[in-house]
């Protein structure tokens, strides 16, 4: 990588981002093995050759560590989304952000463990609607911004909330352990089951 390549913040958010993939990979791991509550962060720490205190820096929660930097995959929606052309139902358009998003990095084996995780452990489901309202309070508002008549921030809030299901339901879809299709295909299919 050239350093015109290196993205915003420098080799230090490069290595950062590297540290917290790594801890995360290590943690999933841990969790499909033993159990999400099997595993104690010093566990994790132990298998990754850090401090606890380490662990932490990069992880405030436990559930984090699963959920990695997901939460903020939401930025990266309403970016997509803002460049879509207003032409577009606000749908088409979400539905294209949600694709964007996920083809800025390939999704990996332990990725579908990780959502296995996410669907069966109680605190994970819970951080994942955590989750959830963190994205829906960055799209609601730029997608009512699209929508014209009455009651736009309302029909917004519908269609933010069918998005983001939509997108969970490919994901848990994608995640099952027979499926063969791949994630994008899976998320046109959901999106395409919300209608014209």
């Amino acid at each position: 990588m050239s350093h015109q390549d290196t993205p915003r913040g420098g080799l230090r958010a490069v290595t950062r981002d590297v540290v917290r993939q790594r801890l995360s990979d290590v943690a999933v791991d841990l969790f499909a093995e033993r159990g999400f509550e099997g595993v104690t962060v010093e566990q994790v720490a132990a298998a990754a050759g850090v401090s606890a205190r380490s662990v932490h820096r990069y992880f405030p929660a436990k559930e984090d560590m699963v959920i990695g930097t997901l939460a903020d995959y939401g930025e990266r929606v309403a970016e997509a989304f803002a460049a879509r052309t207003t032409d577009e139902r606000a749908i088409e358009s979400l539905y294209a952000a949600y694709a964007t998003m996920l083809s800025t990095r390939e999704q990996t084996d332990r990725d579908k463990i990780a959502i296995r995780l996410l669907s069966s452990t109680p605190s994970l489901r819970a951080r994942n609607f955590e989750k959830h309202l963190q994205w829906a309070e960055i799209l609601t508002p730029i997608v009512a911004q699209r929508l014209h008549g009455n009651h736009a921030l309302l029909r917004a809030k519908v269609i933010v909330q069918a998005s983001l299901c939509a997108f969970d339901v490919a994901l848990a879809t994608w995640a099952e352990t027979d499926e063969m299709q791949g994630l994008q295909e899976i998320l046109s299919a959901t999106f395409g089951a919300l209608g014209p």
